[in-house]
C-alpha cells in the first residue's frame, strides 16, 4: 500500500472528484459515514461525545460525523474552534446541515471562557486540523488541543491528529492531540509509522472512502505499508514434485561460549520457514547443543569458545552471520577476512553489525543486495545519531544506496529500506521485545533469500510473518509471556491463514455462529467442567 503525502492525498481527492464524479461535499459525507461505521461498534453508546471542529474540511467531517451520530441518539456536543476567520466552503455546508438538524454547534474563542467540562470517562472527536496544517497550532487553537490532553478522556483524531505534521519534523513545544485512535483516510500517514509520534498515535485504522485507485497507482511515492496484499504477490507455494534441493542450503555462522541459544534459534528458523538444508558453523563448547536441540540441521565447528577462522566446508546458497558471535580480536579479524572473500548472499545481525560499525572499512566487501538487521542502538552505531525520525530516514537511505544492501530496521512497523523506497511492516506487537526474537528473523531472512527470494521479497515477507506470529499471539493472550522460541509455534497458522488476513495482519476468523453452529452447542461445548482429561478423545 503506497504512503501518501499531503500533497498527494490533495490530488487524489481531486482526481477523485473529477473522474467518478462526485462533488467534494459528497465526497466528505461518504468519508464521515465510514467513519461514523467504525465509532458505531465501539460500544460508547453511553458515553458523552464531544466533537471539536476547525474551520476547514476536516471541520466539516467532523460536523457530518457529529450528525450520523445525533441521528442515531448518541449523546454529543459540537464545537466549533474559532482560529481564523476563513472557512471553507464544505464546512460551510455541513455547519448550516447540522443547525438545520438543531445541533448547531458551540463556539470557543478563548479555553478559559469557553470549553465545557470534559470528564476522564467521555469521548473526544478531534476534527479541528487535518493534513493540510503547515504551520504550529498557535491562540485558541492550541489552548484547546492542551485542554483535550489534560483531560485524559478516550480520543479518536479524524484523519490526523491535530496539531501533527504527517511528512515533517515537530517544531519545538509543538501542541499536538494525543490520540487513542486515529481514523485515517485511504492509506497510513508516514508520522503514524516513526518512533518520535508515539504519543501522539497510539493506534491508527485505515478508513477507505473510495479515492480514485487508478490515479494512485499511477502516483510515484518513495513510502510503502507492508500489508497482507503485499506479501500474497511475494509467497511462492510449493510445487507438487519439490524436493529439498529446490529450496536452497542455508549457512548461520554465530555463537560463542554463553551465546549458543542464538545460534539455535536463527539455525531453526531458517529450517522452519523452509530452507531445504541448514548448516550452523559454530564453536566446539555448542556442537552437542545445537545437534541435540535440531537434529535436522547439519553442523560445522571452528575453535572451542568463539569463533576465529570461518573456514566451513559446506557451499551454501545464503550465511546467515553474527548472531551471538561476539565481538573479540580474534573473531573480529578472521570476520574481516570472510567478507573480503565471499561472494555468497548475506544477511548480517547483531555482532556482525557491530564489528561492521567498528571496522567501517569492512562495509566495502560486501556482496551486492546483502541484508542487514539492526535494532535501533545498532543502527546508531553504524550512521551516527539523527536529530530526528527524518534525519534518521535520510541516512538510512544513503547507507542503503552507499552500499547497496537492504536495510531491516527492527523495531514497531520495521523498516526496509532499498534503493530509496521505504517499506513500514504492518504486523508485530510489543510481544516482540524479548531476547532472541532478531536471532529467528535473521534465520527467516536467510532461509527465504536460500529459496530463490530477492533479498528485499526476503526482507518484506520475512518481517510480514515474523511480526503476524507476534499479532496471532497477542490476541491469545500471549503478549506478557511471549518468548522468542513461540514465533515457531505460530509459524504454521501463519501461513495456513494467509489468506485469511486483513490489510494489517490480523486474524480474519468465522465465529462460531458464522460456521452454522447453534449458539446453546457452543455454550455447551465452551463449559470447562464438561470434560476432564480421561474424556478427551485422543
Amino acid at each position: 500500500m503506497k504512503i501518501l503525502n499531503a500533497k498527494q492525498m490533495q490530488l487524489a481527492d481531486q482526481a477523485t472528484i473529477k473522474n467518478e464524479p462526485i462533488n467534494s461535499i459528497d465526497l466528505m459525507e461518504r468519508a464521515a459515514l465510514s467513519c461514523f461505521e467504525f465509532i458505531e461498534v465501539q460500544n460508547i453508546e453511553d458515553k458523552n461525545i464531544h466533537i471539536f471542529c476547525g474551520m476547514g474540511n476536516n471541520g466539516g467531517d467532523g460536523l457530518a460525523i457529529a450528525r450520523h451520530l445525533f441521528e442515531e441518539d448518541y449523546r454529543i456536543k459540537t464545537y466549533i474552534v474559532h482560529f481564523s476567520e476563513t472557512m471553507s466552503d464544505d464546512f460551510v455546508t455541513n455547519y448550516q446541515r447540522a443547525e438545520n438538524l438543531g445541533i448547531g454547534p458551540e463556539s470557543i474563542h478563548a479555553v478559559e471562557d469557553d470549553m465545557p467540562l470534559i470528564n476522564k470517562e467521555d469521548i473526544v472527536i478531534d476534527a479541528i486540523f487535518g493534513l493540510g496544517l503547515n504551520k504550529a497550532p498557535e491562540g485558541v487553537a492550541k489552548d484547546v488541543i492542551d485542554y483535550i490532553n489534560k483531560s485524559e478522556a478516550t480520543v479518536y483524531a479524524i484523519d490526523v491528529p491535530s496539531g501533527l505534521y504527517i511528512d515533517r519534523p515537530l517544531e519545538p513545544n509543538q501542541a499536538v492531540v494525543k490520540a487513542h485512535i486515529v481514523l485515517t483516510f485511504q492509506c497510513p500517514k508516514l508520522a503514524f509509522l516513526l518512533p518520535s509520534n508515539e504519543k501522539y498515535v497510539n493506534d491508527f485504522e485505515v478508513i477507505h472512502i473510495g479515492l480514485d485507485q487508478g490515479y494512485i497507482d499511477q502516483i510515484e511515492v518513495s513510502y510503502h505499508y507492508i500489508t497482507v496484499e503485499t506479501v500474497l504477490s511475494l509467497y511462492k507455494k510449493r510445487k507438487r514434485f519439490s524436493h529439498k534441493g529446490d529450496f536452497g542450503h542455508t549457512l548461520i555462522m554465530g555463537g560463542s561460549f554463553g551465546k549458543i541459544g542464538a545460534a539455535v534459534l536463527a539455525s531453526k528458523a531458517a529450517l522452519r520457514i523452509g530452507s531445504g538444508l541448514v548448516t550452523a558453523y559454530i564453536p566446539k563448547c555448542g556442537y552437542t547443543i545445537l545437534q541435540t536441540s535440531i537434529p535436522e540441521v547439519m553442523v560445522e565447528v571452528d575453535a572451542m569458545d568463539q569463533l576465529e577462522f570461518f573456514n566451513f566446508k559446506v557451499k551454501p546458497t545464503v550465511i546467515g552471520v553474527g548472531v551471538g558471535m561476539g565481538t573479540s580480536d580474534k573473531t573480529t579479524r578472521a570476520f574481516g577476512k570472510f567478507l573480503k572473500e565471499n561472494t555468497t548472499p548475506l544477511v548480517i545481525d547483531a555482532d556482525g553489525l557491530n564489528i561492521l560499525s567498528n571496522n567501517k572499512a569492512f562495509l566495502d566487501y560486501l556482496p551486492e543486495n546483502t541484508v542487514l538487521t539492526p535494532h535501533p542502538k545498532e543502527l546508531e552505531r553504524l550512521l551516527g545519531s539523527w536529530k530526528n525520525d527524518f534525519e534518521k530516514l535520510e541516512k538510512v537511505a544513503l547507507f542503503s544506496k552507499k552500499y547497496q544492501c537492504v536495510m531491516v530496521v527492527k523495531g514497531a512497523n520495521t523498516l526496509v529500506a532499498h534503493e530509496g523506497q521505504f517499506y513500514f511492516n504492518a504486523t508485530g506487537t510489543p510481544a516482540l521485545a524479548t531476547a532472541g526474537t532478531g536471532d529467528v528473523l535473521t534465520g527467516i531472512i536467510a532461509g527465504l533469500l536460500a529459496q530463490s527470494y530477492t533479498a528485499l521479497q526476503a526482507a518484506l515477507l520475512g518481517v510480514f510473518v515474523h511480526g503476524q506470529t507476534a499479532s496471532i499471539a497477542s490476541s491469545m493472550g500471549y503478549s506478557e509471556v511471549f518468548i522468542a522460541s513461540d514465533i515457531f509455534k505460530f509459524l504454521p497458522e501463519v501461513f495456513e491463514n494467509m489468506t485469511g488476513l486483513n490489510e494489517r495482519g490480523f486474524l480474519n476468523l468465522p465465529s462460531p455462529l458464522d460456521m452454522g453452529f447453534p449458539e446453546e452447542f457452543w455454550d455447551e461445548f465452551n463449559d470447562e467442567d464438561e470434560f476432564d482429561d480421561e474424556d478427551e478423545p485422543f
